[in-house]
């Protein structure tokens, strides 16, 4: 008998979560975009500079494979 109260408070939560819209900070978004962008960027330009996987073994691998 008690559950028609509890969906109804579900119900307006859920209502209050769908149709609420905060203020969106666009500029905060654009420097957030910007970072993570420049992190990616860094961290592909260490993996070029790396080289292979394998290359720090290929002074014990042999030429007459």
């Amino acid at each position: 008998m008690g559950r028609g109260r509890a969906k109804a408070k579900q119900t307006k939560v859920a209502r209050e979560l769908k149709y609420f819209s905060p203020d969106t900070d666009l500029s905060a978004l654009e420097r957030e975009l910007r970072a993570s962008r420049s992190a990616n960027e860094t961290r592909q330009a260490q993996a070029d500079d790396e080289g292979d996987e394998y290359d720090r073994y290929s002074k014990w691998a042999s030429d007459d494979d």
